[in-house]
């Protein structure tokens, strides 16, 4: 049972390190959308995806974990971690039950900020989606681009004529 827990602990740590992991990543999108500098934006996105990834992974493990010290306690797997850390050993409930607790905090908060940051993002997006209507609302005139010989589309080819006759 004592191994079981061990690898319950090890991997409620390893989880609570990836949130704080992502929240780092967060705070960092966070400052470069606060900072307006655009030219790092995408390599947050990335990597918040890929620290996504290894989160999903980090619960799974985690969630292994906890099944195996339900059945350990001869509980069904769906026990929830209130009820499991009722039954641990008396030595090992405060911290399963601070690694948890941590965990959800942490939970909430990247939630918190994912929900912030993109709010930002959807902001940016709008002001930016503003300007470019902006700009090309303003130029009302059409955008000329002359064929292979020298006209505009949908003109008629005015004769060319001398510059004196042009002039006088």
């Amino acid at each position: 049972m004592i191994e079981t827990l061990q690898s319950l602990i090890h991997a409620l740590r390893e989880e609570l390190q990836q949130y704080g992991e992502m929240l780092a990543r967060l705070d960092f999108q966070q400052e470069l959308l606060m900072r307006r500098a655009a030219e790092n934006l995408l390599e947050t996105v990335a990597g918040i995806e890929a620290q996504g990834a290894v989160i999903r992974e980090s619960r799974q493990e985690r969630e292994v974990r906890r099944r195996d010290v339900a059945r350990a306690l001869l509980k069904p797997d769906a026990t929830p971690f209130a009820e499991l850390i009722a039954l641990l050993p008396v030595d090992y409930r405060p911290l399963v039950g601070a690694l948890v607790a941590e965990n959800n905090e942490l939970l909430f908060r990247v939630q918190q900020r994912s929900r912030q940051n993109h709010l930002l993002l959807a902001r940016t997006l709008e002001l930016m989606q503003r300007f470019m209507n902006g700009l090309f609302l303003a130029n009302t005139s059409p955008v000329s681009v002359y064929d292979g010989t020298g006209v505009l589309p949908g003109r008629a080819m005015v004769p060319a004529h001398a510059l004196y006759e042009a002039v006088g």
